[in-house]
């Protein structure tokens, strides 16, 4: 939570959260599946109840200048509910990490409960959450699952438009994979011309946020709220 309210107030428009579920069911932000990485418990997110989550040392491994000035400030592993509550006016991109129907289940009532279904938009690489999601909450926008992102890359290299609706309104993408060069200016003319936006992570660096701006995308998502925000905000002017 206090990176969430730090990039805020720093001048965010908005928020790009990962959601898991605990072993009760509801939904948790947290990105990796373990809680090894960044706090001080080890082993599966999904293995601990909503109220073990909360007592987690979150800011345990967060180092800065040889300190850890998060140890011990009893910051937990947030719900997803405090972050809609708390951040009444963000838009919020809710990444699923999972395809259980159960999560997207939990994350559309989340989402309703706090009345947020005009500022949220929900997405995952597992098509199957997504595919819940779209069926039984049809009023919750989404955007694109893996396979539909690929699709819509294939069809960039040359220029084969759409035909008819599709169930999403964005793309959340990196720029390149691997490889492949998935983010190019003919992908964002591409997504632009059939009526969808284009959001790419995870850029910090000051010349490919100003480069992607150029090319026409339509967020910048970045672990670096301070840079990424200074960068739009000359690129505007």
């Amino acid at each position: 939570m206090p990176a969430i309210d730090n990039g805020m107030a720093l001048g965010a428009d908005g928020l790009e959260i990962d959601v898991q579920l605990s072993s009760d069911g509801v939904p948790v932000v947290i990105h990796d599946q373990a809680l090894d990485r960044t706090t001080d418990r080890t082993g599966p997110v999904k293995h601990l109840a909503v109220a073990e989550l909360e007592r987690v040392d979150a800011g345990y491994r967060f180092e800065r200048d040889g300190q850890f000035p998060f140890r011990g400030q009893g910051i937990g592993i947030p719900r997803l509910d405090d972050v809609l509550k708390k951040h009444l006016n963000a838009r919020i991109i809710i990444e699923m990490k999972g395809g259980q129907p159960e999560l997207a289940r939990a994350v559309a009532a989340s989402i309703r409960q706090a009345n947020a279904v005009e500022r949220c938009c929900v997405g995952s690489f597992y098509a199957s959450s997504v595919k819940v999601m779209r069926r039984e909450h049809p009023e919750i926008v989404t955007s694109a699952s893996q396979p539909e992102s690929r699709w819509t890359v294939h069809r960039s290299w040359v220029r084969w438009p759409w035909i008819g609706a599709r169930p999403y309104v964005a793309y959340q993408l990196p720029e390149v994979a691997g490889r492949l060069r998935v983010v190019s200016p003919a992908l964002v003319r591409q997504v632009h011309k059939e009526g969808q936006v284009v959001q790419v992570w995870v850029v910090n660096h000051p010349d490919d946020i100003r480069r992607l701006l150029d090319w026409g995308v339509d967020g910048i998502i970045s672990d670096r709220p301070d840079t990424a925000i200074a960068t739009r905000d000359q690129w505007v002017r």
